[in-house]
């Protein structure tokens, strides 16, 4: 299922704004917890380091900007008002979210121990990702992955979006905003029933599957785009009989006699099917990893990505 990524501003998130109360406010609402905690503008300066007379200024800022006294002077010592104390409850809270979002981002950027989002197709989920993943993991074992596997397209927008920072995918995009560096290829076949008439062949030119109903991906497949473009140069439009989302499905389609496909190889055998080298056209797919062009790397995504292009020519089992 596609899914529809929008990075505007939602309608419950306000703009800041120059005049707003988070422009505003927001600079002098840790001050204000410091001096509301103590009820001493003196102690609460010496904590934050910084002139006691800056902070009496500052505190008299916010009361003024809001038109609200936030504290009873006593003296030397202070206490909150009503408003004050609800002030106090909201901005804590808000002080705490954002320590939380600094420790998250600080975490995930962590050199030995931060976070890579990683994207790769469905077809290499058993076997290449796992691999790839016990291999870098191997100098760097506390680093974490977020794993999606999904079609081309919609890792290509994941990455756009910012929720991705590589992914593995095919074929490899052509995209002004993008950068795609190819790694490796892999061999595509055509996949028969056991009991088709090819089956007995190790070989087969494309063109002689042309009268064949077809399986394919759905449109919008990175490997679907590439069967019609083989098709096409084979000299036919292949007749769709089924599609689908999930190359063993449509394995399971084929073995159940329902038509032919033009797939990768499979991690494990499938009973009830052959699959053929093809001859002509050279039927291959190109591996690539993209990340978003400009996008500035943490330590582990850098890494990583050094990685996987130190695996070029090495990515795909033999």
């Amino acid at each position: 299922m596609t899914r529809i990524f929008d990075n505007s501003v939602t309608p419950d998130t306000p703009d800041i704004k120059a005049d707003s109360w988070a422009a505003t406010l927001t600079p002098r609402l840790a001050q204000f917890v410091a001096v509301a905690r103590h009820e001493h503008v003196t102690r609460a300066a010496h904590q934050l380091e910084m002139p006691q007379s800056t902070l009496s200024r500052s505190m008299a800022r916010v009361e003024q900007d809001l038109g609200v006294a936030l504290f009873a002077r006593h003296g030397r010592t202070l206490s909150l008002t009503a408003a004050g104390r609800t002030f106090l409850a909201s901005v804590e809270r808000a002080l705490a979210e954002v320590e939380r979002a600094a420790e998250s981002v600080r975490a995930d950027a962590d050199p030995t121990a931060g976070k890579i989002a990683f994207g790769f197709l469905h077809t290499l989920g058993s076997e290449t990702v796992p691999e790839l993943i016990r291999a870098f993991r191997a100098d760097h074992p506390r680093v974490r992955f977020q794993l999606v596997q999904n079609y081309g397209e919609a890792m290509l927008e994941r990455l756009r979006f910012g929720d991705l920072d590589l992914c593995l995918t095919s074929p490899l995009p052509d995209a002004p905003d993008l950068v795609a560096r190819r790694l490796d290829e892999q061999k595509l076949r055509l996949v028969v029933p056991d009991d088709h008439p090819l089956a007995g062949r190790k070989r087969v030119r494309l063109a002689e599957a042309a009268t064949e109903l077809f399986v394919t991906l759905e449109p919008g497949y990175g490997l679907r785009r590439i069967t019609d473009a083989l098709c096409a140069e084979a000299g036919f439009t292949p007749k769709v009989a089924f599609e689908g989302e999930d190359p063993e499905t449509l394995r399971g389609l084929v073995a159940a006699g329902l038509g032919v496909a033009l797939l990768p190889p499979p991690a494990v055998p499938r009973p009830g099917v052959v699959e053929l080298t093809v001859t002509a056209p050279r039927a291959v797919r190109e591996i690539g990893v993209a990340w978003l062009d400009g996008h500035p790397d943490t330590p582990p995504v850098a890494a990583f990505k050094r990685f996987l292009l130190s695996r070029r020519g090495q990515l795909l089992p033999r």
